[in-house]
């Protein structure tokens, strides 16, 4: 009877078991099973989105696939909304989420971040023949931006004197404006700026200057020090060989701009 109803608890608990074979623990265990399971966006263009072959792609999935290709395993991408990426790293289901997140002392409570290895930041962009370097440049001439924004914040507070400050309602509305002429000036997030380029490579859009940086950086699970380490060391190899700077060149149209780290 014991034995009988001990088979039954185990068959049961098995079956409970979630389907999905679990993320890897550390750097070792990942070699040994010779893959990684990485998240990104799921829909965040173009950091990750579903592209027009039916696949991911964009910035973070390509930093994925480097990290895989340099681990010399298989590459398990998991697309992840933005309330996913910390407990899908804390219950395992991934080893590494590589997903425009941000670093704040909350975040750290839960999870490692790893160096800054994305740019994420609100600038100002406008075409190659205009001379501006710095925000005093910005004097005499006709700004757009979307209304009640960090960018709108920001510039409110800084611009000089004799800047026309225009504001929109909507990104779709300071993209227009900027793409017919209106304004001499946008100042938005890098991301808007990288597909108004994308959309009109005539234009010949450049970043001017930065006007608050965001970085996005790599999260590890708590515990897990030897694929931190991996990671930092990786982050700093592409930028000095130039691999990350290429991969922000082809998804946001920019270099990559100087990156913190911790």
């Amino acid at each position: 009877m014991f034995t009988t109803k001990l088979k039954s608890f185990i068959t049961a608990a098995v079956l409970a078991l979630p389907l999905a074979a679990p993320a890897h623990a550390d750097l070792s265990d990942i070699l040994s099973a010779g893959v990684v399971k990485i998240a990104v966006p799921e829909s965040f263009p173009p950091f990750g989105a579903l592209g027009a072959e039916g696949e991911h792609e964009g910035y973070d999935v390509d930093v994925a696939k480097l990290i895989a290709e340099n681990l010399g395993v298989e590459l398990e991408l998991v697309p992840v909304t933005s309330k996913q990426r910390i407990p899908f790293l804390e219950t395992d289901r991934v080893d590494l989420v590589i997903a425009t997140m941000g670093a704040n002392p909350e975040r750290a409570k839960s999870i490692w971040f790893s160096s800054a290895y994305a740019p994420f930041y609100s600038g100002a962009f406008a075409t190659a023949d205009k001379t501006i370097t710095s925000v005093a440049d910005l004097a005499g001439m006709k700004v757009g931006l979307t209304g009640g924004t960090l960018e709108d914040l920001e510039l409110t507070k800084t611009a000089p004197d004799g800047t026309e400050i225009i504001r929109f309602g909507d990104n779709a509305a300071t993209q227009a404006a900027f793409t017919s002429g209106q304004v001499d000036v946008l100042v938005s997030g890098n991301t808007l700026a990288a597909a108004i380029s994308d959309a009109n490579p005539d234009m010949g859009i450049d970043r001017k200057f930065i006007i608050k940086d965001s970085p996005a950086f790599i999260g590890v699970k708590k515990g897990n020090y030897d694929l931190l380490q991996w990671v930092n060391v990786f982050i700093l190899h592409k930028k000095l060989g130039g691999e990350l700077d290429a991969i922000s060149m082809q998804w946001l149209g920019q270099g990559l701009p100087e990156l913190p780290t911790f």
